[in-house]
């Protein structure tokens, strides 16, 4: 199942271009776009908000896999700040104007 399905089943999405992200989901993103979150760089990576791990890994995977985020520093290792990518700053964006 891919993120995008996924979000589609949970309850209280926010849609755009065929894609709806959850309540959570939009806000992880919030949190990335303030400056506020981390990412690791693995196959599978984590997101820290505040310095915390999110509570809700699987949305992290979710939103990298679906390219709304990634790594601000290409090729890095460990952890480094995370930065919305076109997708993201358009998902955040579609709020905005409803």
């Amino acid at each position: 199942m891919t993120g995008s399905k996924r979000f589609a089943e949970e309850g209280s999405p926010v849609s755009g271009s065929g894609v709806e992200l959850t309540h959570r989901a939009m806000a992880m993103l919030r949190a990335v776009a303030a400056g506020r979150a981390q990412m690791s760089c693995s196959c599978e990576p984590d997101l820290f908000i505040d310095g915390f791990a999110c509570c809700d890994q699987i949305t992290a995977h979710a939103l990298a896999h679906d390219g709304y985020l990634r790594p601000a520093a290409e090729g890095a290792t460990g952890r480094v700040t995370a930065e919305l990518t076109e997708a993201g700053h358009a998902a955040l964006a579609i709020t905005v104007a409803a």
